[in-house]
C-alpha cells in the first residue's frame, strides 16, 4: 500500500497489505479531501468515443440508467485499466450442468452465499485463488485448491516495521516518500534478480515455502511453476495466510487437470474426485483495453491491434488521448502517477502556445512490434490480436522499471521528434 497509495496522500495504515475494505475507503476518502467526487459522474457507462477533427473534440456516448448522453471534451485520460471487470474467463467445463451444487466466478460473487460448513473447491492458482482459499478458511468452509499448474507464491508480512520507525521518527512527507522509494525500490531488486538468476530465485522461493509447509506431501508438485519467477505474475500471501489454512487443515491442494464436473464435485485426470457443495471457477481475468470502448477517428473505427503504444501512455495516430497502463512487476499506482504528471506537463505546454493537438506519429518502419506485455500468461496470450503493441526501442518499449520511467516521464522533453503538436484553428 506504501507504493499503491497515492504519493501527495501517504497511506497511513497499519497494514501494508491491506483489505479491499481499507482500500476502498482510502480512496474515497481521498476524493473528499481533495474535492474530486463532486467532479464525478457515477453510473456513467462509456460505449463510444468518435474524434472529430473539424472540431478538435471528443464525443462521448454513455448510457446513464437507462438513457443515452452525450459529453464532448478536448481531451480524454483513460484510466479504466485493462481487464474486463464485467466478466472474467471462464472456461466452458465438461459436464458443468450436471454439478448439483452452485458455482460461483469471484467477478460475480454473490451476497448471500454462506460457506460456512460447506467444501468449497476453487479452480485456479493466481492472484484470486490464493486469495479466496484462506479467506473462505476462516469462514468456516472446508476448502480444496484444484489447480492445472502452480503458480510461484511467496509470503510478506502485512505490516511494514521500517515504515512505522519512519512515521514515528520523520515528518509524515518525508516518512510517506522514503517508504515510497525503499519499496519500489525492493520490488524492483527482486524482479531483477530473478530475471538474471531465475534458478537461484526460484530456489530461494520454494526453500521459503518448504519452511511454511514442513508436513505436507509433494511441496514441490504443488508449487514449483513450468515457467521461471517473473515470466508470470508472483502470487504475495500476507503473512503466511494460505499456508497456515493448508498446515491446519482447513484447506488442502491438489495439482492435477479436470476432466469433468459431477453432480458430487470435480472428477481430475487421474480419476480421483474432489467433493464440494461450492465450486469457485477463480480461472482469471480477460483483457480488455480501454474499457472496451468503440473508438472512431473521423468516423474510422480504431484498430487497436494496428498500433503501438507511445511511453506506456498514449496510442500511435490518435489525438488528444492518453490512457493508464500500469507496471506488472510492481504497483499500478506507481507509473500512473507519473503518466498522469507528464499529461500534465503536455496540457500546460499546450495551453501556453496555443495548441490544441497533441499526438504521437506513426513509429518508423524499423520499430519491431512486441506484446503490449513481456508475459506468457493465459490472459496475455489470448488478447494479443485485440490490444496495442509496443515497440522494440524507446519511446514505443513498455519499461517495468520504475526508476528509469521516472527520469523519463518527469524530465525528458516533450518535443522527442515522435509527439507533435499542432494548431487546429478552432476555439
Amino acid at each position: 500500500m506504501h507504493t499503491l497509495g497515492f504519493p501527495f496522500r501517504p497511506w497511513r495504515g497499519d497494514r501494508s497489505i491491506a483489505d479491499g475494505g481499507d482500500i476502498r475507503d482510502y480512496i474515497e476518502d481521498t476524493a473528499r479531501a481533495f474535492g474530486i467526487d463532486r467532479h464525478i459522474r457515477f453510473h456513467h457507462r462509456v460505449v463510444a468515443a468518435d474524434w472529430a477533427s473539424d472540431t478538435a473534440r471528443w464525443t462521448l456516448t454513455c448510457e446513464a440508467e437507462g438513457v443515452v448522453r452525450t459529453i464532448t471534451c478536448r481531451f480524454l485520460f483513460m484510466g479504466s485499466g485493462y481487464y474486463d471487470y464485467a466478466a472474467g474467463h471462464a472456461p466452458d467445463f465438461a459436464g458443468q450442468a450436471d454439478f448439483a451444487g452452485r458455482i460461483v466466478h469471484p467477478q460475480h460473487w454473490p451476497q448471500d452465499l454462506d460457506v460456512a460448513g460447506r467444501r468449497v473447491a476453487v479452480i485456479g492458482s493466481g492472484a484470486t485463488a490464493v486469495t479466496l482459499v484462506p479467506a473462505l478458511a476462516a469462514r468456516g468452509a472446508q476448502v480444496t485448491m484444484v489447480q492445472r499448474s502452480p503458480s510461484y507464491i511467496v509470503s510478506q508480512p502485512s505490516r511494514d516495521a521500517v515504515a512505522r520507525r519512519l512515521y514515528r521518527w520523520l515528518p509524515e512527507s518525508v516518512a510517506g516518500r522514503l517508504t515510497r522509494w525503499k519499496s519500489a525500490a525492493l520490488g524492483l531488486a527482486a524482479f531483477q534478480f530473478a530475471r538474471a538468476w531465475p534458478t537461484r530465485m526460484r530456489a530461494f522461493i520454494l526453500r521459503g515455502i518448504r519452511a511454511e509447509l514442513p508436513d505436507l506431501p509433494d511441496v514441490d508438485r504443488h508449487f514449483t511453476p513450468r515457467y521461471d519467477p517473473w515470466d508470470q505474475r508472483l502470487c504475495l500471501v500476507p503473512d503466511a495466510d494460505l499456508f497456515a489454512a493448508l498446515r491446519d487443515g482447513s484447506a488442502n491442494i491438489v495439482t492435477d487437470t479436470i476432466r469433468r464436473f459431477t453432480p458430487e464435485g470435480i472428477e481430475l485426470g487421474s480419476g480421483e474426485r474432489v467433493a464440494a457443495d461450492i465450486i469457485v471457477t477463480a480461472t482469471g481475468l480477460k483483457l480488455h483495453l480501454l474499457g472496451g470502448i468503440a473508438l472512431r477517428i473521423d468516423g474510422t473505427p480504431l484498430v487497436p491491434a494496428d498500433r503501438l503504444i507511445y511511453r506506456g501512455m498514449m496510442v500511435s495516430g490518435v489525438p488528444n488521448l492518453v490512457l493508464a497502463i500500469g507496471y506488472t512487476n510492481a504497483s499500478w499506482t506507481l507509473k500512473i502517477d507519473l503518466v498522469s504528471r507528464r499529461m500534465c506537463r503536455m496540457l500546460n505546454h499546450m495551453r501556453r502556445h496555443g495548441y490544441d493537438i497533441c499526438m504521437p506519429a506513426a513509429p518508423e518502419p524499423d520499430v519491431e512490434r512486441r506484446p503490449l506485455l513481456d508475459f506468457s500468461s493465459g490472459y496475455v496470450r489470448r488478447a494479443a490480436d485485440s490490444t496495442p503493441a509496443q515497440g522494440s526501442r524507446a519511446p514505443w518499449r513498455l519499461r517495468q522499471n520504475y526508476f528509469l520511467d521516472y527520469l523519463a516521464l518527469r524530465f525528458d522533453r516533450l518535443a522527442d521528434g515522435v509527439l507533435t503538436f499542432a494548431r487546429s484553428g478552432v476555439r
